[in-house]
C-alpha cells in the first residue's frame, strides 16, 4: 500500500513530517532515481534516497521502538558536539535501519528521564504545545519558598518568552539551605523550570525529569543506561499523543506494561552503577546493586581463603 513519502520517512525515524517536508522541497530526498515531490507517494518496493544515501523503507509490520534512557548530569542532548562533550546518544543501543529521535531535550544540568523513538511522527506529536504532554521533575531549590512564592509559581509569572506557570506544586523534603519540590508542566520551554523559580528569587541546584505523559523513570534504571519500554507502554505513548496505534502495535498489548530489561549500559568510565545520591530527592532509595546484601561472591571467598593459613582452611 503506497503511503505519502513524508509520513513513511518520518516512521523510519528519520524525522519529523514537516522537517522531512523541508528536505523534499530542498531536492534532498530522491525516489528512483529521481527528485522526490512533495506529497508524493511510495511503497516499499521503491528506492528511496536522502541526500544521496539510500533509505530502508519499513514494511507494514514493522513496529516502532521506544526507550527510555537514565540521562546523568554532564551529557547534551544532541547527535554531536564541536567542543567534544559526552551525548545521550553515545550510550543508546544501535540500529540497523532508522535512527533514534528524542522526544523532547533536558539541558546539560539536568538528569532523570528521556524518551528516545524510531517513529519521528510519534516525536513530533509528544513535543508539540497543543498535546499538553505533562512533565514532572523533582526539584532541589536553595532556600525556603515561602507560601506567596508557591502561589505565585501555581498562579503565573511572565518570563521573556511570555507567561508561565506550574501545573502542580508540592514540597517532598529537605532541611536546612535545600528543600525538595514536585513540580509538573504541561509544556517543553527552554530552561522553564529554573527560570520559573528564579522569577521567585530562588535557585534550582538539582534537576530530575521524573515523567513524562505515561512513563515514570524506574527506580532500578541506573544513571546512563536506557530500556526499552513495553508495547503497553508504547500504545499508551501514541493515545497521549493524539495518534492511531502504527502497524505492529494492537489494542490487546495495551495491558502489557512491564518494561523488557536493559537495553544499553554506557561506555563512559566512571559512569557505571546505581542512581548517586546527589541525583535522586532527600530520602530516595538508591537501586539495589549486585552483592549489596553483604553476600560475598565466588570469587571473594576464594581470595578470603587464600589468606587464611593453610591449617585453617575449611
Amino acid at each position: 500500500m503506497a503511503e505519502r513519502l513524508q509520513k513513511v520517512l518520518a516512521t523510519a525515524g528519520l524525522a519529523s513530517r514537516r522537517e522531512i517536508e523541508r528536505w523534499i522541497e530542498a531536492g534532498r530526498v530522491g525516489v528512483n532515481g529521481k527528485r522526490a515531490e512533495l506529497g508524493q507517494r511510495v511503497e516499499p518496493s521503491d528506492r528511496v534516497t536522502v541526500d544521496g544515501k539510500p533509505v530502508h523503507i519499513p514494511g507494514p509490520r514493522t513496529r516502532p521502538r521506544v526507550l527510555a534512557y537514565h540521562k546523568p548530569v554532564g551529557e547534551i542532548t544532541s547527535r554531536s558536539d564541536p567542543e567534544g562533550r559526552a551525548t545521550v546518544f553515545d550510550s543508546l543501543p544501535g540500529l540497523k535501519t532508522g535512527r533514534w529521535i528524542s522526544i523532547g531535550r533536558l539541558d546539560i544540568n539536568t538528569c532523570g528521564l528521556l524518551l528516545f523513538t524510531t517513529d519521528g511522527e510519534l516525536a513530533n506529536a509528544m513535543m508539540h504545545p497543543k498535546r499538553r504532554i505533562a512533565r514532572e521533575y523533582a526539584v532541589r531549590v536553595l532556600g525556603d519558598p515561602t507560601p506567596d512564592d508557591l502561589a505565585k509559581l501555581a498562579r503565573g509569572v511572565r518570563l521573556e518568552d511570555g507567561p508561565a506557570r506550574f501545573e502542580s506544586i508540592s514540597e517532598s523534603g529537605g532541611e536546612g539551605a535545600n528543600r525538595w519540590f514536585h513540580v509538573t508542566l504541561r509544556e517543553g520551554r527552554k530552561r522553564e523550570v529554573r527560570r520559573l523559580w528564579e522569577a521567585v528569587g530562588h535557585t534550582v541546584s538539582r534537576l530530575i525529569r521524573v515523567r513524562f505523559g505515561p512513563v515514570r523513570l524506574d527506580r532500578d534504571l541506573p544513571r546512563g543506561e536506557s530500556r526499552e519500554l513495553a508495547p503497553g507502554l508504547v500504545a499508551d505513548l501514541y493515545s497521549a499523543a493524539g495518534l492511531d496505534l502504527p502497524p505492529g502495535l494492537s489494542e490487546k498489548q495495551k495491558d502489557r506494561r512491564r518494561p523488557a530489561r536493559a537495553a544499553s549500559k554506557r561506555r563512559t568510565p566512571g559512569r557505571k552503577g546505581a542512581t548517586a545520591k546527589r541525583d535522586r530527592p532527600r530520602g530516595g532509595k538508591a537501586p539495589a546493586r549486585a552483592g549489596s546484601d553483604g553476600r560475598k561472591g565466588p570469587g571473594a571467598r576464594k581470595k578470603a581463603a587464600r589468606k587464611r593459613p593453610r591449617n585453617d582452611r575449611r
